[in-house]
């Protein structure tokens, strides 16, 4: 990736990816995801590729690029959902909430800070995820890293079931708006794992 006029170098260095798991009909959660069935109904099995993420392999290395990241960008609902992953999604890495409400609930933990502004959110985390690639969980916030412009790369991790219904990723934006360049593709044992990168 070539350095980016909104970014320079930390840009070319540290891309804002977001990582994601998904049915081959589109859900990124069953339905009725909430506290206590945080993936909804039959959500989980978009994850069971996790089960060897330990192991040698394609899941393995996919999983270890992910733990790999220098920070974290996160949505307010997904950061909630997962228990604020008790302060530390991995290894201490910075944690940075898009939200639109900051001062609602608990203040955040040490090593996690709430914004309101994409563009913001995304200079910071890649300023502190130091030539890494940044990690984004949850549709919400790279929709709105995506409308912002900061949104570089799409991980999907691609399982071969069908949900039917639940919570999709990009269902409020215009599909013809954006186009993505496959840049590599990794078939794992119960999920090919496929990374686009944005075509500017």
């Amino acid at each position: 990736m070539t350095a980016s006029s909104t970014g320079g170098a930390t840009r070319a260095t540290s891309p804002v990816r977001l990582y994601m798991s998904m049915s081959l009909d589109g859900f990124i959660a069953g339905p009725d995801d909430r506290p206590g069935q945080e993936l909804g109904r039959g959500g989980g099995r978009l994850f069971d590729w996790l089960d060897d993420r330990l192991a040698p392999g394609v899941n393995g290395q996919v999983y270890g690029e992910a733990v790999g990241t220098g920070a974290v960008i996160s949505g307010r609902r997904t950061f909630e959902l997962a228990g604020r992953w008790n302060g530390d999604h991995h290894d201490g890495v910075p944690i940075h909430v898009l939200t639109r409400r900051p001062a609602d609930g608990e203040p955040p933990p040490a090593g996690t800070t709430f914004h309101t502004d994409a563009a913001t959110c995304a200079r910071l985390a890649r300023a502190g995820a130091r030539g890494r690639p940044v990690m984004v969980h949850g549709a919400g916030a790279a929709r709105a890293l995506l409308e912002a412009g900061q949104l570089d790369e799409l991980e999907i991790h691609l399982v071969p079931v069908l949900l039917g219904a639940g919570r999709r990723l990009f269902d409020a934006r215009d599909p013809g708006d954006v186009e993505w360049e496959l840049v590599r593709r990794l078939e794992g044992r119960g999920a090919t794992h496929l990374r686009y990168r944005i075509r500017r």
